[in-house]
């Protein structure tokens, strides 16, 4: 079944044309990595369909439903794009948690911001937290943080907080899940931790859009690879085979330039 499609989607900054006629869908329950040089869109492509940046024309469907169409305003409007942004869970490369908040604050925080939009929170708000507080402790487990729930972000290493970041994404019950460069931030010895929960969770079928710059991750976890260039997808398919055997001549050098850092 497919869970996202997305058609012709364009976006400008001012006469700058940073992504230009980008389609593609995904299945539900695949991960799909998608791979460039810095600069080539990667990062406005994710920001576009969590509407942190709102497209400049296209269509996006989660579910066969379009939730956004740039000849629609109705499909814009401001009221609209948060329950629509709930699609999509976030995972940003530098963690942005909360600081003054422990990392099971932070888990569980966009919950506590939700449930006092619910027509019973008054009446039920004890046993509201109560329930996000479980669930929060029980993603916080999943992520092998259990002894880490009452720690704030600066008593956690960069890794725990990157898996922090992660759980607060679940917690929100995302059709999809997206990361931008998820370990670009972290040292090197801390990256297996991060990628090692993201191998995990390709297991479990969790649908996840990727972008990320380790080549034999994406290859290993993804399922279909995008190959990004100036704002075009130049390449797609197969991970394996996007990788192993590129097509074209800008994805081969791409690949060759990594081999050689």
């Amino acid at each position: 079944m497919s869970i996202l499609k997305v058609e012709n989607l364009e976006k400008h900054f001012g006469s700058t044309q940073v992504l230009k006629d980008i389609s593609f869908d995904m299945d539900e329950g695949q991960a799909l990595a998608i791979i460039g040089s810095s600069g080539s869109g990667k990062t406005t492509l994710l920001r576009c369909l969590n509407f942190l940046e709102t497209p400049s024309a296209g269509r996006i469907y989660v579910r066969d439903e379009k939730i956004f169409d740039s000849a629609d305003m109705g499909s814009q409007r401001e009221k609209d794009i948060r329950k629509k942004r709930l699609h999509f869970g976030m995972v940003f490369q530098n963690f942005n948690l909360f600081p003054q908040y422990t990392a099971l604050e932070n888990v569980m925080l966009a919950g506590q911001l939700l449930a006092k939009e619910r027509d019973d929170f008054k009446q039920n708000k004890k046993q509201i937290f109560a329930d996000l507080e479980t669930e929060a402790r029980a993603l916080l487990e999943k992520m092998n943080l259990t002894e880490r729930a009452d720690h704030y972000p600066h008593q956690l290493s960069g890794g725990q907080q990157q898996r922090v970041a992660i759980a607060r994404a679940l917690a929100l019950h995302p059709d999809i899940l997206c990361f931008d460069e998820p370990t670009s931030a972290l040292d090197p010895e801390l990256t297996g931790e991060v990628l090692k929960v993201i191998r995990e969770l390709a297991e479990q079928n969790m649908t996840m859009v990727i972008v990320t710059h380790e080549m034999a991750f994406a290859r290993d976890v993804a399922d279909q690879i995008l190959f990004m260039d100036g704002g075009l997808i130049v390449e797609q398919g197969d991970a394996a085979d996007v990788i192993n055997n590129p097509k074209t001549e800008r994805l081969q050098a791409f690949l060759s330039r990594l081999s050689d850092t």
